[in-house]
């Protein structure tokens, strides 16, 4: 049996314990939020950028780069993970989600290069035999996206100059509540040809046509790059929130246990002090009782 002196440094102990994952639990919303702001915050230079291609295509004769010709021949995959601890299973997720599309993609695996965000989902991708090119340390803040972003973005020009890569593809975490998300994939190129038609196609918001100034495929170009960079930044910043939503939904169920056990071990010491209690007052009876006898 435990003596109190036990109890006592278990319950201090649980105390501190139930006091860090509060913390924790209140910085992971708190990175939620930031993050989310990100997101929400691409909104209107997407529909700006969406607006620029669409002036480029109305004043394209075709022939644009990046667009569909042919089915690829070769896949490049960007997984974004996560590097810490206490997460739940989203690594765990995401590669599985990853690995089983290659599978559905029908690239072999020879034809496949696989940029990794985060050593955890990494170190899962290597036990899965994948051939990893390179892993990149995560964006744990909301300034670390965009440099992250860019580092991806010129992964991605390797890739197609030097490799032949002509499909490329980001898995991420899609975050969709507090503490929900799901897997989810996103094609970055090659450009559907037809979905560019379309969007030349769409008749101009204003009575004000713009016009091109300069090279039409450079300009197309860029916004491709650009737009590009909008995906993998927002793939990014939603991996990071549903990264903290897991770690919410853990911190949770970590404080209710902790809540408990200190409500059992609070119990347990309670009922040994008063046992204890109980005892020396029965010694002292039975001391006095017995200096009775001997007077």
């Amino acid at each position: 049996m435990d003596t109190l002196e036990s109890i006592r440094r278990r319950i201090h102990t649980a105390e501190q314990l139930h006091s860090l994952v509060r913390t924790m639990k209140a910085l992971a919303a708190v990175n939620i939020r930031q993050f989310e702001q990100a997101v929400e915050a691409l909104r209107e230079y997407r529909e700006t950028l969406a607006l620029s291609l669409r002036a480029v295509l109305r004043g394209s004769a075709g022939g644009l780069p990046w667009a569909r010709e042919a089915a690829p021949t070769r896949l490049g995959a960007i997984v974004c993970g996560s590097d810490q601890g206490m997460c739940g299973p989203i690594n765990e997720r995401v590669v599985r989600f990853a690995c089983d599309d290659f599978e559905r993609l029908e690239f072999a695996r020879e034809q496949r290069h696989v940029v990794v965000v985060g050593q955890r989902a990494a170190s899962l991708m290597a036990e899965r035999g994948e051939r990893i090119d390179l892993v990149l340390p995560v964006a744990n803040t909301v300034a670390g996206l965009t440099s992250l972003a860019e580092r991806l973005l010129v992964e991605i020009d390797r890739w197609r100059e030097s490799r032949g890569i002509d499909r490329v593809v980001v898995y991420y975490t899609e975050h969709r509540s507090r503490v929900a998300y799901e897997p989810k994939r996103v094609d970055l190129l090659p450009i559907d040809r037809w979905w560019l038609e379309a969007q030349g196609q769409q008749p101009w918001p204003t009575r004000m046509i713009p016009q091109v100034i300069g090279s039409t495929e450079t300009m197309f170009l860029d916004l491709i790059r650009q737009a590009i960079f909008v995906s993998l930044y927002r793939a990014l910043a939603e991996s990071q929130a549903s990264e903290n939503a897991s770690r919410l939904l853990t911190m949770r169920g970590a404080e209710q246990s902790i809540g408990e056990q200190l409500e059992e071990l609070t119990r347990v010491y309670h009922r040994q002090r008063q046992m204890a209690i109980t005892e020396e007052l029965l010694d002292i009876a039975s001391g006095a009782e017995s200096l009775g006898k001997d007077s």
